[in-house]
Formats: C-alpha cells, structure tokens, sequence
C-alpha cells in the first residue's frame, strides 16, 4: 500500500499519519506487524501430507456422546457454547507434535526447503465446529493451517486433492474407503492410559505383512499351515514381496532421514524408525530384510517376535505410534499404553472388538 503526505491509514481503529501529529510511520509497522507465527505451510506437492481427524486428535468423547444422543443441532450448540473451552489431547496429539520437533530440525538444516511434514485437519464436521477446533490448535500451540470441514459428508475425496501421504480416523469405514483409493491409512485407537513419549525423536513402528509388505505370505500360512509358511519364505527368500498399504509413508520418512544423515546426523536421527513383527528371524526373517532392501529402505530396528506377544517389546520402544493389520496386537499394545493403529488390510481381518480399547461407532462426527 501507498501513502501520500496527506493520507491517512486507519488500523484496528487507531489513525496513523505518514510524518503527521498522530502515530507515527514506525508505530504503524508494530501495528501491522502480524501476530501469527511468520513461518507458513509448504506447497503441498512438496510436503509430507498427514491428514488427521479431529477424534484422533483431540478428545471429543462428551460432545461425541451428545451427539449421538441428542442429535446434530444440540450438537453444534454445545460447540459454539464451549468454543473458547479447548479440547484435551487425544492419541494422535503427541505424533502430531513430534511431527513438528521434526520440522523445527529440517528447517534449521535447510531453510529453503519446503520438504516438511504438513498436517491437515480432516472432519466432518459442520463448520460452526470449526472455531472450537482453531482455538484449541492454538491453545496448544500446535501449527496446522490446513482445514477441511466437510458438514456431514465423507471426507474421503478430498484426501487425494491435499496429497495426502497417510491419513488417520478413528472411523474403520472411512480408513477402509481410504485404503480402497490407494492411500495409506489406519483406524487409530485411544489406550486408557498412555506411555510418555520422546519429545525430540518421533518414533514409528511398523508390522510387516499386509502393513509394510502384502499378504501374500500370511494366505499361505492361513490356508496350508506354518510348516508350509516357512518352506514357501524359505523358497522364495530372493523374491521381493509386493508393497503393502504403508510403504509409501516408511519411503518418505525415509527420504527426510536421509536429509538428516546428509548433515552428520545418522546417529541422533531425529526419526527412528521399527519393523516389529510376528516373523521368526532364521525361518522367515531373510525375506523381510531382503525385500525391505530391494526397495531401497531401511529400518533402523527390526524386532523379530516369532509369535510372542508385541506389547512389552512396543512398551519398551515407546514410538508415537504402532501401525498393525491384526487386532489382537493392536489390543495388546493398547492394554500396555502404545497408541496402536488397526491397518484393516489382506486376509487377517476381522471386526475390531475392542476389547481394552473404545469401540468406534461408524455413524459419528470425526
């Protein structure tokens, strides 16, 4: 903007005038100095995309109860009677944070770059929820600029349109319709109680088959036996498995771990990453690795269980999340506190029950 001697410049309410009796040029500059945080979101055709709903990531189980028994209208004004009242964390809330320990990092590193993490806000919500929501991302200083507020509808065709590299719901239907259009998602669950978590280094576990990997190898062991499993792993340990649903988001963790190793800094990676698997090492753990390389990935620890529980192994890693096809190793590292994600993928699957952890109803606001 331009201003002549004579002009004047009204801010907020207050007059200033350019070398006049009123404030002054530089009083002006403080005025207009904006109150948000200077740094801004990365084009998304160059971020790392998490797309999260708004039950993951803060704790809305009241407002989801009266939803559910009182309807949409006492719903939204319960919302705008509490929008100055922030939500409390949900289990998404301390990955999301790490997220940004690990954009603070990369941004030290490469301030030009706008490979990032970028989390969008993903619901379907109505949007008078919408100030609710900002006054709590702001009362937990959390950086999330990105919205969508879909009204009722399903959100899911909008998660192609952000490049979405991974979304997370508490819904099963919606992660499943996810999965269908080929993005990686999970149906995140709340522990009863929580392990504390790094606050410096985010932490992601992965199983193996039909999370990282297909299934092909679990359809042998469910249709012919272990003793078959292992001879066909043993056969075809060269033979790279096919991709399963979360490949593609251990590949970009990967790509920024990378940036990090380029600086020095493999050693104190901001990111480590886990293959915690049900797989017996001599037996069937060749082909894991094997194929994890093929693909040119790597994964800084590799726990091989061969069938024992993954709870206490999870409990003792203590990463920001688990992702698993099978509900039963959800549940135990539920029960221990690791916020498990349910991968509902391949040929293990079976209705969550819920057992330790809430059940999630399809028809709900997310």
């Amino acid at each position: 903007m331009n201003l002549n001697e004579s002009q004047t410049l009204t801010i907020s309410g207050q007059d200033v005038v350019k070398n006049g009796s009123q404030h002054s040029w530089e009083d002006a500059k403080t005025i207009l100095k904006p109150s948000t945080p200077s740094k801004k979101p990365p084009r998304p055709e160059n971020s790392i995309t998490i797309a999260v709903s708004s039950r993951v990531l803060f704790n809305m189980e009241k407002e989801q109860q009266i939803f559910e028994q009182q309807g949409m209208e006492e719903y939204i004004k319960y919302q705008v009677a509490h929008e100055t009242q922030p939500f409390s964390p949900g289990p998404a809330f301390s990955f999301v944070k790490a997220l940004e320990a690990v954009n603070t990092q990369l941004r030290d590193l490469y301030p030009e770059s706008e490979e990032l993490f970028d989390v969008v806000l993903i619901t379907n919500n109505h949007a008078y929820v919408g100030l609710r929501l900002i006054n709590t991302i702001n009362h937990h200083q959390l950086f999330i600029e990105r919205f969508c507020m879909t009204g009722g509808n399903s959100p899911i065709g909008y998660l192609k349109a952000y490049n979405t590299n991974l979304y997370l719901s508490s819904d099963p239907v919606k992660v499943h319709e996810a999965l269908e259009e080929g993005i990686a998602a999970a149906t995140m669950f709340t522990p009863e109680k929580m392990t504390e978590v790094s606050e410096t280094q985010l932490r992601v576990a992965f199983d193996g088959d039909a999370v990282l990997f297909s299934d092909e190898s679990e359809q042998i062991y469910k249709a012919h036996g272990l003793d078959k499993f292992f001879e066909h792993e043993k056969a075809h340990e060269n033979k790279p498995l096919d991709h399963g649903p979360l490949k593609g988001f251990l590949e970009v963790l990967g790509k920024l771990q990378k940036k990090f190793y380029a600086k020095g800094q493999r050693m104190d990676c901001p990111i480590r990453t886990y293959l915690v698997t049900a797989r017996s090492a001599a037996s069937s753990g060749a082909r894991a690795l094997k194929t994890l390389r093929s693909w040119g990935l790597e994964i800084d620890e590799a726990l091989f269980l061969a069938g024992a529980p993954k709870g206490p192994i999870l409990e003792k890693i203590r990463p920001h999340i688990f992702f698993d096809d099978q509900m039963f190793h959800v549940e135990g590292a539920a029960e221990m506190g690791t916020v498990a994600c349910h991968v509902p993928y391949g040929i293990a699957q079976r209705v969550p029950e819920g057992k330790g952890i809430k059940d999630k109803e399809i028809s709900s606001i997310k």
